[in-house]
């Protein structure tokens, strides 16, 4: 395996303590007898460990080897699958190094083990090779990521040769992109290490438009400016604002979802984080994908300065924001930045009282959608109450009795909302 992964030459960015490059370490070592046994299962077992590790975040079964493998192909940037990731397979003399590659991993995936397992008296291979997994929920498991890599790891394993690798490989990078930026559908800024302000969010809600019941003109205009985005077309920032439990951040969430498979990929910003934006749209604005960065429940008392920074990332800095990135705030004030009756009066100590409120509105109107989200009609609630009810088989109660005790909850649960109808569905299907 050693005179392997020495040759690669595409892919040798996959990092030295991979598990890749530390297991061929150990077979080198195996094969030229400089090892002390124990100590070689150990390291082993360390390996296999990891392995295990990375196969239970990402629900990864059966061959282990084979999905690993697929990881690093599927999670590895360098120019050549960036480029890929755009054009897909490309002509040029890069191919000669990435076929060059394809055929190590070829190699790679039908590398047996055995021998090492019979010196060493070991099965751990064997076992990985033919793997169960423990069945787990959802949001145990990093599925938007487990599903593509486990595809491309069977693909993979069924490949004659390093061509039909290469032919598999970048359909791969062109379909569902490279990295985690290709492979997650959202993102939150993390630590900030070296490489990377962004870290995947792993379980994301799988809310649809359709369980948002009314405030179909709302989810119109919305489409409209996301369908606009992801097909390449002008599109605005926009600003869903309105009363609270009325379902702003729903629809941003459901928007994800419905366009993930077109390009969508979403980074959740809070207000706090907004000096980060510069560096984030740094990232992220040369890839093939369509950014929503999403500011919910946005607003800013007048002390507090961040908004600054999202002013001047929207339209104003020198650096103009890429055509990949819109951004979606949701805020229960239209205007965002808080206003005073002091604003509005002449006082001694601000000459210029024009220039304040027009500092103070410039924020808001640099949303070119403006889409109200308010309290629904005491008609609209029970419509609401009925249709969230529908997805319960086990509340068997009637229209009637359904709406009076819905009646009682509101009242004492802060009147008519969405938000309300759902939180008493769940108590009754709590029951």
């Amino acid at each position: 395996m050693y005179r392997l992964t020495s040759k690669l030459i595409i892919y040798r960015k996959i990092p030295r303590d991979s598990i890749l490059f530390r297991l061929s370490d150990i077979c080198y070592r195996f094969h030229e007898g400089t090892y002390e046994k124990e100590g070689l299962i150990g390291e082993i077992l360390d390996e296999i460990n990891r392995l295990l590790d990375i196969a239970t975040e990402y629900g990864f079964d059966n061959n282990l080897w084979h999905n690993y493998l697929a990881y690093l192909l599927a999670m590895t940037e360098t120019p050549f699958t960036l480029v890929s990731e755009k054009s897909g397979a490309v002509n040029g003399t890069v191919n000669h190094f990435a076929e060059n590659d394809l055929d190590i991993f070829h190699r790679l995936f039908s590398y047996d083990f055995s021998s090492l397992e019979k010196a060493l008296g070991i099965d751990c291979f064997s076992i990985i090779e033919n793997y169960r997994a423990v069945g787990k929920k959802d949001r145990i498991v990093n599925t938007s990521v487990s599903e593509k890599v486990r595809a491309l790891s069977d693909s993979l394993a069924g490949a004659a040769d390093a061509s039909e690798m290469y032919r598999i490989v970048t359909d791969f990078y062109r379909s569902y992109g490279v990295g985690k930026l290709g492979l997650n559908k959202a993102f939150r800024i993390g630590s900030g290490g070296a490489d990377s302000i962004l870290e995947p969010i792993t379980a994301t809600s799988d809310v649809v438009l359709e369980d948002l019941i009314g405030y179909e003109s709302q989810k119109q205009k919305l489409i409209a400016n996301t369908e606009a985005f992801v097909s390449g077309r002008a599109a605005n920032n926009v600003l869903l604002y309105g009363d609270a439990g009325t379902g702003k951040s729903t629809s941003v969430k459901a928007i994800l979802n419905r366009y993930y498979g077109r390009g969508l990929r979403m980074i959740e910003v809070y207000k706090h984080q907004c000096e980060y934006l510069p560096r984030v749209i740094s990232e992220i604005k040369n890839r093939n994908y369509r950014f929503v960065i999403f500011m919910d429940d946005l607003s800013f008392e007048e002390f507090e300065t961040e908004y600054k920074y999202l002013k001047a990332v929207i339209e104003g800095g020198i650096e103009t924001k890429p055509e990949n990135v819109v951004i979606y705030a949701t805020s229960n004030r239209r205007h965002l930045i808080r206003e005073t009756w002091r604003d509005k009066i002449q006082g001694d100590d601000e000459l210029h009282r024009t220039d304040t409120m027009a500092e103070k509105l410039s924020l808001a109107a640099r949303f070119g959608v403006q889409i109200g989200y308010f309290r629904p009609s005491p008609q609209e609630f029970r419509q609401i109450v009925k249709g969230i009810a529908e997805r319960y088989p086990s509340i068997t109660l009637s229209e009637q009795e359904l709406l009076e005790e819905a009646n009682k909850w509101e009242i004492s649960h802060g009147g008519v909302s969405g938000r309300t109808a759902q939180q008493f569905i769940n108590y009754l299907a709590g029951l």
